[in-house]
């Protein structure tokens, strides 16, 4: 499964401080998903239109079958992961951000400030996650079943029989 994953951060991007939620997904996702998995990544800063571009790119050029962002889904002025990301979606799924919020509020009280999102472009899946890497693995694990059988609705297979198990 080709994965594309992109942190969103104006310092990780300017190189102030180290990206450790973009290899987190990848560690995760190999866990969680027990596949053979093939990732692409970028590193862009809180800018709309890079995320969005960034989006399109994995989705339509790459043909990544999931891509997970993280960052930025935040209220501050600079948090705008989850608008670019509506700007590309075709499809929002909206129970994995609600369900996201409701796993993380329970130990994070301030988790209903995330506005992550999720959606499909094409045969792609996109899925927003919080910035901190504790919080991108807690989501994670969680979000795995949907995610396997999500994956394979796009792809056009069993979702009982695809190799994502």
């Amino acid at each position: 499964m080709k994965t594309g994953r992109v942190t969103v951060s104006d310092r990780a991007n300017a190189g102030i401080y180290e990206d450790r939620s973009g290899p987190e997904i990848e560690i995760v996702l190999r866990e969680v998903l027990g596949a053979d998995l093939t990732f692409v990544s970028t590193i862009v800063p809180d800018e709309l239109p890079l995320i969005a571009s960034a989006l399109k790119n994995f989705a339509d050029e790459q043909l990544c079958d999931l891509v997970v962002t993280t960052g930025g889904t935040g209220i501050s002025s600079r948090d705008v992961t989850p608008e670019a990301t509506r700007s590309v979606l075709e499809k929002e799924l909206p129970g994995f951000g609600e369900m996201m919020r409701a796993l993380s509020f329970a130990r994070v009280k301030t988790a209903i400030l995330s506005r992550a999102v999720a959606g499909t472009r094409g045969r792609s899946l996109i899925i927003n996650l919080p910035g901190k890497p504790s919080a991108v693995r807690e989501c994670l694990e969680i979000l795995a079943p949907a995610i396997r059988e999500g994956v394979a609705h796009l792809r056009d297979e069993d979702p009982h029989t695809t190799l994502l198990r």
